[in-house]
């Protein structure tokens, strides 16, 4: 029934629900100062980030993100699999955050909830992008429509006499998100990369440099203070540069940000390590989109040693940007050693039609008998991975990240990567 009606009149319907939803529980926002995040990759980690950064600071926060809900002290699992809720979910979770005593609500925003009008009404003190790469062109159809759409939370803050924007300089279409004013405009960048766009005077810019990268974490600079994370690769010092800007936007020193993101010890399935006592490097990484696939691997691929070996385990989601399957398949397999493609969240489509589009992919590296395997059952693929495995190798498995439900058709069966991996792993025992 809801592919009979043209998106452009579900918004409107999304528009009445937004402004129902606002006057119902009396514009909670208004009484908080709201930070969202946006992009393609990287807004869990950036939104805890920043979290972090606020509370170190002695602020009372609020956090609705893709793996959980947080209120001050109370703390639990985002189940609806939404990035950002519905209108009316949302204005009463900003209402429990004002009635809770928090000060600060940071959200993650999708690019749906921007073009559904799900975010009117809330008042955005700062807007911070992370990255626009290819994802829900089945939505958007184009990349520059997806810019444009998520852009709308720049136009948003533009209005307020206050605003922040915070930009990651080193992505692609960042002019578009520089284009809105704001009184306090950070852009961010890592040295070791060129700027993708026209840096312009009154843009506060914000530098990673003497990087340094691990399999336990990275280390970099900004203005002499030195950072230290636990979350390994590039891009999760791009998230902490993001968040940084946040914490620098509200008037938190640089010393207190850099304590702030040192004593996070991780972020729920994003690059996860599984302890074991194989003496396996287990990773289980929510990476869903090509670039996010191809910065992983690009970042295990300069730690793999003489006689290491990278076993992947990874699927596509169904209903979804279709054209990015084969495209995942074929990142994946130029830098794998080992490919086990299986299901992974395919809702109302066939799951071994899905593998077989990601595999189309794996098959321009690698033929079909070559350390390549189609399992549709995902314990199944995740026991195989680990079968193979030896004392040094990584094994990574990645599209599921975090998550408690896999969708299938219209049901949610229980799931969890991470739990999966140790129920199997203790088999072996």
């Amino acid at each position: 029934m809801k592919k009979l009606i043209p998106q452009s009149l579900r918004n409107v319907y999304h528009l009445l629900q937004a402004v129902a939803a606002n006057v119902c529980f009396g514009f909670p926002s208004r009484k908080l100062k709201i930070i969202g995040v946006t992009g393609t990759n990287g807004k869990t980690t950036t939104t805890q980030m920043t979290a972090r950064i606020l509370e170190e600071a002695g602020f009372k926060i609020a956090i609705a993100s893709t793996i959980n809900f947080k209120l001050g002290e109370r703390e639990w699992v985002n189940k609806s699999k939404f990035t950002t809720l519905s209108s009316w979910a949302l204005q009463k979770f900003l209402r429990e955050a004002v009635v809770a005593g928090c000060e600060y609500a940071v959200l993650e925003v999708s690019s749906h909830s921007l073009d559904q009008n799900r975010v009117w009404g809330a008042d955005f003190d700062a807007a911070v992008i992370t990255n626009v790469t290819r994802e829900h062109l089945d939505y958007h159809e184009t990349m520059e429509e997806y810019a444009k759409v998520k852009s709308k939370l720049f136009y948003l803050v533009s209005k307020k006499s206050d605003g922040v924007s915070i930009v990651n300089l080193n992505m692609e279409f960042a002019d578009i998100f520089l284009r809105y004013a704001a009184k306090n405009k950070f852009g961010y960048f890592l040295e070791s990369q060129n700027p993708n766009c026209v840096i312009n005077q009154g843009l506060k810019l914000e530098v990673a440099r003497d990087i340094a990268l691990s399999i336990n974490g990275s280390e970099f600079s900004v203005n002499g203070e030195r950072f230290k994370l636990s979350l390994p690769g590039e891009f999760n010092i791009e998230n902490a540069l993001a968040a940084m800007c946040a914490g620098l936007s509200q008037g938190i020193s640089l010393e207190k940000v850099a304590e702030a993101l040192a004593k996070i010890k991780g972020v729920p399935g994003r690059m996860e390590k599984i302890e074991n006592d194989k003496g396996m490097e287990i990773i289980v990484d929510y990476a869903v989109t090509p670039d996010s696939l191809e910065k992983l691997y690009a970042y295990l691929q300069g730690l793999k040693k003489e006689g290491m070996r990278i076993i992947a385990v990874f699927g596509s989601c169904g209903e979804r940007d279709r054209g990015k399957r084969p495209i995942m398949g074929e990142i994946v397999a130029r830098i794998a050693d080992y490919c086990i493609v299986t299901n992974e969240e395919p809702y109302h489509e066939d799951p071994q039609q899905i593998i077989d589009d990601v595999f189309a992919g794996v098959a321009k590296h690698k033929k079909e008998e070559e350390n390549t395997w189609r399992i549709l059952d995902r314990r199944e693929g995740i026991k195989k991975a680990l079968q193979i495995a030896k004392p040094g190798d990584i094994v990574v498995v990645t599209g599921m990240g975090a998550e408690d439900t896999m969708a299938i058709g219209d049901e949610r069966i229980p799931w969890n990567d991470p739990k999966v991996i140790r129920e199997v792993l203790r088999e072996r025992e």
